[in-house]
């Protein structure tokens, strides 16, 4: 290391400065394997403080900085460019649950807190934070506000943007933004708070964080449904939402493809209905009161059940039946990966629009693609769908890859049309990012690089991502 670069020793410890290959190479590669970088370190500050006196040597040193927290990230923007000329800031050591308000119902912890731990000290205070994501155990929030994380709450409780209250912020020339505001309602100029959440770390690093929580739901019933086809799953949608006696807090769609995949890779699964069906519907609603739920919720399922939207349905009798159909739907994106290659896509439509996405992008897939599998499921109940495709049975993993640009180009054609978005919940980071002139209105995106320039003018913070 240059003597610069040991120099960070100083500020995070020495045994927190890490630059040894071998303990380097988990932070330097994503999840899906889809992006590889080079750093001259990590850098494990333990303190806002510490990240601030991090970002001020980075500033008069001209050092590029990588945030990361979790690495729990789908499109690359935890991983540092090829060249190597930069620093991975880890936020993970940033792990404290300053407090817990259960009366004014907030919480403020620290940016490298899991999703998990706090939605475990949310539960302890008998209350609840409804961010819920497969990842929950390793990613952070501090990540989970950086991309705005969705996950299958949010047709209910909204994304990672509405469960914020206030940030505290570092800023690229190591100033600290001390917004960490518990209030419902401040009017008091610009909302500086929604700048730096779904920007991934290009404009500032978050530290600290008060999140919303609600009370504890008295009452949740869970079904798994079967229906004919995605306009039907719609329909049982509205119904659920105008008749379910409580607040529907999951309505995820699930293709027979994909459950086919669950029940055949993942162990201790089995098919929850006596009859196959082409889709299914995992649907959960809860309640503050604890009697009439279920039957509220049978009610609607018997008047769809009637009128042909649902051919079968269960609700979960137990807390491990609950369990059991929702390990089909979270294995949903694991076990592809066992089937080849897949090409992956994170889209948006208006709600009633999905039927209508789900039939032009299979074709256009298919077409491309003979023999491709499309594994199409997701949050109907916001519109946001992982339209994925697998690769023919027998292909070549490596040349079916090869045709990423090309299916994706195809299928982002059809959200375009639909007025759709080509990133409903996994940001932008480098995947991405050349698509972002693309679909963004030029006054947009200029409004973007001018914000980029007035707070990050060196250009340090996350180079590569999203700009």
């Amino acid at each position: 290391m240059s003597t610069d670069i040991a120099a960070l020793g100083a500020i995070v410890g020495a045994r927190n400065l890490v630059s040894d290959p071998q303990e380097m190479a988990p932070y330097l590669r994503e999840m899906r394997g889809l992006f590889h970088g080079r750093a001259l370190a990590i850098v494990r500050p333990g303190s806002t403080a510490e990240v601030a006196e991090v970002l001020r040597w980075a500033a008069r040193t001209g050092t590029r900085v990588t945030p990361q927290g979790g690495n729990t990230g789908l499109v690359g923007g935890q991983i540092p460019v090829a060249e190597g000329r930069q620093i991975i800031l880890s936020l993970q050591r940033l792990d404290a649950i300053r407090a817990v308000d259960p009366e004014g119902n907030t919480m403020t912890v620290e940016a490298g807190v899991t999703l998990l731990r706090a939605r475990e000290a949310a539960q302890a205070a008998g209350r609840l934070f409804p961010l819920s994501l497969p990842s929950e155990g390793s990613c952070t929030i501090g990540g989970n506000l950086s991309t705005n994380a969705g996950g299958t709450a949010v047709i209910a409780y909204g994304n990672a943007r509405e469960l914020c209250l206030g940030l505290e912020v570092v800023l690229a020339d190591g100033r600290v933004w001390n917004g960490l505001r518990r209030l419902r309602k401040d009017n008091t100029g610009y909302d500086l708070r929604n700048l730096f959440i779904g920007a991934e770390g290009t404009l500032g690093v978050i530290t600290a964080a008060v999140l919303k929580l609600w009370p504890l739901p008295a009452a949740r019933t869970t079904a798994f449904l079967a229906v004919p086809s995605p306009a039907a799953a719609v329909a049982v949608l509205n119904r659920a939402r105008a008749g379910a006696a409580g607040t529907l807090v999951t309505f995820e769609l699930i293709p027979r493809i994909g459950l086919d995949y669950v029940l055949r890779h993942a162990p201790d699964t089995r098919d929850p209905l006596a009859e196959t069906s082409p889709w299914y519907v995992l649907m959960e609603v809860s309640a503050q009161a604890e009697a009439g739920l279920e039957d509220a919720v049978s009610a609607v399922l018997a008047e769809a059940m009637a009128d042909g939207l649902v051919g079968d349905a269960a609700i979960a009798g137990s807390l491990d039946q609950r369990n059991a159909f929702w390990r089909l739907r979270e294995m949903l994106s694991e076990v592809q990966r066992l089937e080849g290659g897949s090409i992956k896509h994170d889209v948006s439509v208006p709600v009633h629009a999905v039927p209508a996405f789900l039939e032009r992008a299979s074709a256009v897939c298919e077409a491309l693609v003979p023999g491709g599998r499309v594994v199409a499921f997701g949050h109907l109940g916001d519109g946001n769908i992982h339209f994925n495709l697998s690769q023919p049975p027998g292909a070549d993993k490596a040349a079916f890859l090869a045709r990423w640009e090309e299916v994706n180009a195809a299928v982002h054609a059809v959200v375009a049309a639909m007025e759709g978005s080509i990133s409903a919940e996994h940001g932008i980071g480098r995947l991405k990012r050349d698509l972002l002139p693309h679909v963004k209105d030029p006054v947009e995106l200029d409004l973007m690089r001018t914000l980029k320039a007035a707070l990050d003018p060196q250009g340090l913070l996350n180079p590569g991502a999203v700009l």
